[in-house]
């Protein structure tokens, strides 16, 4: 999708915009830096513009590739925290229940929208999912430990929770008595 941009409104294309830029930076550039390492904002809207233009030959490739890559990375780190916090608070749930709260019942909803998201935008990360459930329990169980001031052995090695469970919106479970 093409999006008309305060520059091309003013009659600046972009790549107009990006040399003018990109001249204006080297003055303060160090002569061995990348336009990367000097602005990253305007490099990725040079990188945009050299896709959108099929210039794929001036791509800075290297730094096109971390960054993909940390993408990918960063959406993996997004839902090993985010479930990490669902087991968390549904141990606190099943254990603390005195204290449950409409803030615990929202940051449950709140984690569990955030990772059906994700999986909805990147079906293949379900498997990822599945493969981190234990060491995320793990964590839940240390932080609950942390925050209610329960020995660590009250709450179960293994998670009595289903992944299926962790992640059903309508899930909470019941009290340990």
């Amino acid at each position: 999708m093409l999006t008309l941009n305060f520059w091309e409104v003013s009659g600046f294309s972009l790549q107009t915009l990006i040399e003018y830029q990109y001249s204006a930076c080297r003055w303060n550039m160090n002569p061995t830096s990348s336009l990367y390492e000097q602005d990253y904002y305007l490099w990725m809207e040079k990188t945009i513009h050299l896709l959108e233009t099929r210039q794929f030959s001036e791509l800075d490739l290297e730094n096109l590739i971390d960054e993909i890559s940390d993408m990918a990375s960063n959406k993996r780190k997004a839902i090993k925290s985010n479930l990490a916090v669902i087991l968390w608070h549904l141990l606190k749930y099943k254990y603390e229940p005195g204290r449950r709260s409409n803030s615990w019942r929202l940051t449950l909803l709140e984690h569990r929208d955030r990772i059906e998201e994700d999986l909805k935008e990147s079906p293949s990360l379900k498997p990822f999912i599945k493969e981190i459930f234990d060491e995320c329990y793990q964590k839940a169980r240390r932080s609950a430990s942390t925050e209610t001031g329960l020995k660590i052995d009250i709450f179960p090695k293994e998670s009595p929770f289903t992944l299926e469970e962790a992640l059903n919106l309508d899930y909470l479970p019941e009290s340990e008595d």
